[in-house]
């Protein structure tokens, strides 16, 4: 289970449990409803959707429950141009000198498309608790790996950030 997660992470999981609980929830139960009484269930292609959307419904709002029961609360390191959490990082790949930027996140709003990556990713292990001006090596398994400097690191937050559905 994702046990490390920042206050904004918690806030807005606990915003998609309220909207699922508050909206989603009596919506999908009229529609069961209704589905129900439209006579024999065997043949009923809607009674069976609107119970699978029901059942999804409970199931994230559970998930998301026991993820936020189960945090631990982490926070962003403040010191100016240390790479941490929520943290926007520039860097330089030696080999070739291109330059991308990349964001730390946590697990649940991780996403490569979007080049936010874990503390756990190769990347982002060799970056954390570095600062601008450093150059690291990134292992990704015994037999590659490369180097990049870190040109420049930009406090940024988490609100931007969705929260991943899985």
């Amino acid at each position: 289970m994702f046990d490390k997660l920042t206050e904004e992470d918690i806030r807005k999981m606990q915003e998609e449990i309220d909207y699922r609980k508050f909206e989603v929830r009596p919506k999908a139960l009229e529609d069961l409803k209704a589905a129900s009484e439209q006579g024999d269930r065997s043949e009923n292609f809607e009674y069976y959707a609107a119970k699978r959307f029901k059942n999804k419904n409970e199931s994230r709002i559970r998930y998301l429950e026991k993820m936020i029961a189960t945090a631990t609360v982490i926070k962003s390191n403040t010191a100016e141009g240390i790479v941490s959490i929520d943290n926007t990082v520039e860097i330089e790949y030696l080999e070739d000198g291109e330059v991308e930027q990349c964001k730390i996140v946590t697990t649940v709003r991780a996403d490569s498309l979007e080049n936010r990556i874990t503390p756990e990713s190769p990347l982002g292990k060799a970056l954390m608790g570095r600062k601008t001006g450093d150059v690291v090596t990134v292992k990704v398994d015994a037999d590659y790996q490369y180097e990049v400097r870190i040109l420049k690191v930009i406090k940024t937050d988490g609100s931007g950030d969705a929260i991943n559905s899985y």
